[in-house]
């Protein structure tokens, strides 16, 4: 077999799963988010490939494979050329064309549909590939992770309306939580933001992990899960920084006090009776056109970036420089919303409508106000929810039905996504068909992606222990470990041992033979270390008294099995492994963490 194992893990890997990977010779890292499969993990990716395949196939999808060189002007159409910005690869050729390495195949596949579909007869439909992607990735991390260069597989249907893409968008939900199962990650469903994608909502398959770069809400009560871009919450209630009725706004010193925290301690008052006022450059992206954008939220919320540049809608947003605050007349450390210059874009969260009396920058240096009132003192241009739902608030959906759930926070890695695209890809493109009664309609879109490098990832992060990698049976690179010992001393534990494996290959079983000159323990902590289901172990003591060991990979103890029984036992073994992979228990360990 191509490659060795190593004892310790490369100075590169950055999570336990990663330095396995490394370690077992399972991948290697030729740059920074770019590496190669090696043998065994070659293997492992095949059969995740298999099982999607098979959960996409049996689901009516039909395979196809698209160009991952792309002509840019169809990226040009939709918008997503300026939208993806630096993460997409782009080059010309030797033409000068502006060409794009795909990312993604939104516009390729709808492009492909609409050369090809006539009418409302060739709906619904479902096409999907499996295929290398390219981002350039700020920060790969990870391993698998995050990477530049990787394999997903991405799905597309068409269907007439939105009934028949409730169909569509259900079908490969099913799908994914059968491939998740089978491939022994636990996932957990979640709402999402749609983001460069786009559409009208869209779901994660969430594999819950504290090295995972997403936050993930969920509620102690329901099964109520999102990510933190998207989550809802019940804010808690607004504390008066002075009870009744709005009062006159009067203004403070408060010299050196440029924070939240600071005012609320040196005022004596809870950070929810505060404003708090954070500022962005907003760029949109289908113009071009930049503007000052001025978030306002209660002083103990925190503004998420995502759910405001949904509420301006299709912008990027970065913080604003330090010129830029002064250009704008905002003073930072005491910035208030009341008196704005007109250019300035307000945006205010939902928390600030009935919180009255709050204690708000003075937009001059040293200095605050109180008794500071929407509506009287200030408008926004936007009233939206722009804030971020943390550990202890309350769940919205336990509320709206008369239950008191309280949400937590956890890390997690996006395992899959799964979009409703509705129509932004086919009335960008112009795609229609003839309709039942001689008509047009515009079709409409779902997406669905899976990262076939993350799943080999997680699958590692999910099944290891201080040895190695358990891998779950029906993506392990091989069945079996056979070990040989003294081999070369002993003939007839040689042929003892080359006839188990012709049985056990005969029986439709892969086969990893470890007859190499080693000494046991160096054998015995390869196979704790690449993480085969079962370990089978042929010797000299074994051959005479007609046993084989047998070690399940998370097993304490070996046992001997008759000679004669082995290749039933292991069969057994395997269907078990399988079965355990069930949607019900492996969800049920996703949401047991």
């Amino acid at each position: 077999m191509f490659g060795h194992t190593l004892r310790e893990a490369p100075t590169e890997a950055d999570s336990p799963g990663h330095a396995l990977l490394l370690r077992g010779g399972y991948i290697d890292q030729l740059m920074a988010g770019v590496y190669s499969f090696m043998p065994l993990g070659h293997r492992v990716k095949r059969k995740i490939e298999q099982v999607i395949r098979e959960e996409m196939d049996a689901a009516g999808a039909q395979e196809v494979t698209l160009p991952a060189i792309q002509p840019a002007e169809l990226w040009d159409q939709t918008g997503r050329r300026a939208a993806m910005g630096a993460v997409l690869f782009q080059l010309t050729d030797r033409r000068d064309r502006a060409l794009a390495l795909g990312p993604t195949h939104e516009e390729v596949i709808t492009r492909l549909f609409a050369d090809h579909a006539v009418s409302y007869r060739d709906l619904p439909v479902t096409l999907y590939q499996i295929q290398t992607k390219f981002r350039d990735e700020a920060r790969p991390r990870g391993g698998l992770i995050r990477v530049r260069e990787f394999t997903m597989k991405d799905a597309y249907s068409f269907d007439a309306d939105d009934a028949g893409l409730d169909v569509s968008y259900g079908a490969m939900f099913e799908a994914y939580r059968r491939i998740f199962a089978r491939c022994g990650v636990p996932t957990v469903p979640v709402q999402a933001d749609s983001g460069a994608i786009g559409g009208k909502g869209s779901q994660e398959f969430i594999f819950l992990t504290s090295i995972g770069e997403d936050t993930i809400i969920l509620c102690d009560t329901c099964t109520y899960a999102a990510n933190q871009e998207k989550a809802e919450f019940v804010r808690p209630a607004a504390v008066q920084a002075a009870p009744g009725a709005p009062q006159a706004t009067t203004d403070i010193e408060t010299p050196g006090v440029t924070s939240i925290e600071a005012l609320a301690a040196f005022l004596g008052i809870e950070a929810r009776q505060t404003a708090k006022a954070v500022f962005f450059m907003a760029t949109r992206a289908a113009t071009g056109e930049t503007f000052p954008v001025f978030a306002v939220v209660r002083g103990d919320l925190d503004v998420n970036e995502v759910k405001l540049a949904n509420a301006l809608g299709d912008v990027e947003l970065r913080p604003m420089l330090d010129a830029e605050v002064a250009q704008h007349g905002i003073v930072a450390g005491y910035a208030s919303p009341v008196g704005l210059r007109a250019d300035v874009r307000v945006v205010a969260d939902l928390s600030l409508v009935d919180a009255p009396n709050l204690v708000a920058g003075s937009n001059r240096v040293g200095w605050h106000t109180r008794h500071v009132n929407y509506g009287r003192d200030w408008q926004a241009a936007v009233v939206a929810d722009i804030t971020s739902a943390q550990a202890g608030h309350g769940c919205a959906r336990c509320a709206a039905e008369g239950r008191a759930g309280t949400l937590r926070a956890e890390r997690g890695i996006e395992m899959g996504h799964v979009f409703r695209l509705d129509t932004t890809y086919t009335s960008k493109m112009d795609v229609t068909l003839q309709d039942a009664g001689g008509g047009q309609l515009t079709p409409t879109m779902g997406c669905y992606g899976i990262g076939v490098g993350r799943i080999l990832a997680a699958a590692v992060e999910a099944h290891c222990d201080d040895a190695g990698i358990a891998w779950p049976a029906a993506i392990a690179p091989y069945d079996v470990h056979l070990i040989g010992l003294g081999l070369d001393r002993d003939a007839e534990a040689a042929a003892d041992a080359e006839a188990l494996y012709a049985e056990l290959r005969a029986a439709g079983l892969e086969v990893l033979f470890d007859d190499r000159d080693e000494r046991p323990g160096v054998k015995f902590n390869d196979a704790d270390l690449l993480g085969m289901p079962v370990r089978l172990t042929v010797s000299s003591r074994n051959t005479k008294a007609d046993v084989v060991e047998v070690k399940a990979r998370l097993a304490t103890e070996a046992e001997s099995i008759a000679r004669g029984g082995v290749v039933t036992h292991v069969r057994t073994q395997r269907e078990q492994g399988i079965a355990a992979c069930s949607v019900e228990a492996v969800e049920a360990r996703a949401r047991g963490r």
